[in-house]
C-alpha cells in the first residue's frame, strides 16, 4: 500500500462513507495468509457482489438504450465485462499501487495479475455499491466502462476474432486458416507467446499473448485489421 486513499476518491470521484470498506476492496486474500492479525477480510466477498451490480447496470443499461435481439445484447454485454477489460480499466486507476498483496503475489505478473486487478475491479463496484447504492454505482460504471460500449459496438469487439477471421477466409478463398507457434518464452507462470496465423503457407497475421489462445486471437485481428 504506497498511495493515500483519498487519492484514488478523487480519481474515481467517488467519496466513501465508509473508509474501511474502500480499504477492503484492496485486500487479496494472499496477504492475510501472512498478516492473520490484520483488521479487514480479504475482497472475495465484494467482488462476488460487485460481479452482480456490474451486470445488471450493463444489462439495464442494454435494453434502455438498444432494441436489438438478445443474442447481440449478451454478446456486447460479454465485451464490456470480460476480465481484460476490467483488467485494463484497473490499470487505468493504478489500483495495482493499493494492493495488499503477499510477498509472492506481489511479484506475480501477466495473466495472474490481471486475473487481480479484474477481480479487485469488481470488489470496488460492489464497494461503491454498499456504500454509495445504486444510482452512484451506475453513474460510476457509466462514466468509466459504458462510455467504451459504441466503439465495442461500431469495431464489432464483441465478435470472435478467430471466428470472424475465418468466415471471412472462407467467403474470400475457400480456405481455413491455420495457426502455428512461432515463439514462446519466460518461465510457465508468465510464459508468452507468438502465434502466426496462415492461409495456405503464406503468414497474414502475427499475434502476442499469455497464452495460446490469447495469441491466436491477436494474430486472427491482426490479420482482419490488414
Amino acid at each position: 500500500m504506497t498511495k493515500d486513499l483519498k487519492e484514488f476518491e478523487d480519481k474515481i470521484d467517488v467519496h466513501f462513507t465508509d473508509k474501511k470498506l474502500l480499504q477492503t476492496v484492496f485486500v487479496h486474500r494472499s496477504y492475510l495468509n501472512e498478516h492473520s492479525d490484520f483488521e479487514l477480510d480479504h475482497n472475495e466477498r465484494l467482488e462476488f457482489l460487485g460481479d452482480a451490480v456490474l451486470e445488471l447496470i450493463v444489462t439495464d443499461h442494454l435494453y434502455k438504450n438498444y432494441e436489438n435481439p438478445e443474442g447481440e445484447l449478451t454478446n456486447w454485454r460479454s465485451a464490456v465485462v470480460r476480465g481484460q477489460m476490467l483488467s485494463e480499466l484497473a490499470q487505468e486507476l493504478d489500483i495495482d499501487d493499493y494492493l495488499y498483496l503477499s510477498k509472492g503475489e506481489a511479484k506475480s505478473t501477466g495473466k495472474a495479475r490481471q486475473i487481480i486487478l479484474a477481480n479487485t475491479f469488481e470488489a470496488l463496484i460492489g464497494a461503491i455499491y454498499l456504500d454509495q447504492r445504486y444510482n452512484e454505482t451506475k453513474k460510476f460504471v457509466e462514466n468509466i466502462l459504458i462510455v467504451k460500449l459504441p466503439e465495442i459496438i461500431k469495431n464489432k469487439l464483441y465478435v470472435d476474432a478467430k471466428s470472424n477471421f475465418q468466415e471471412l477466409s472462407q467467403e474470400k478463398s475457400a480456405i481455413t486458416p491455420t495457426y502455428k507457434v512461432l515463439s514462446e518464452a519466460g518461465p510457465d507462470h508468465n510464459k508468452k507467446f507468438e502465434v502466426g496465423v496462415y492461409i495456405a503457407d503464406k503468414q497474414v497475421g502475427v499475434g502476442f499473448g499469455l497464452s495460446k489462445q490469447e495469441a491466436e486471437q491477436k494474430a486472427a485481428q491482426n490479420a482482419l485489421d490488414q
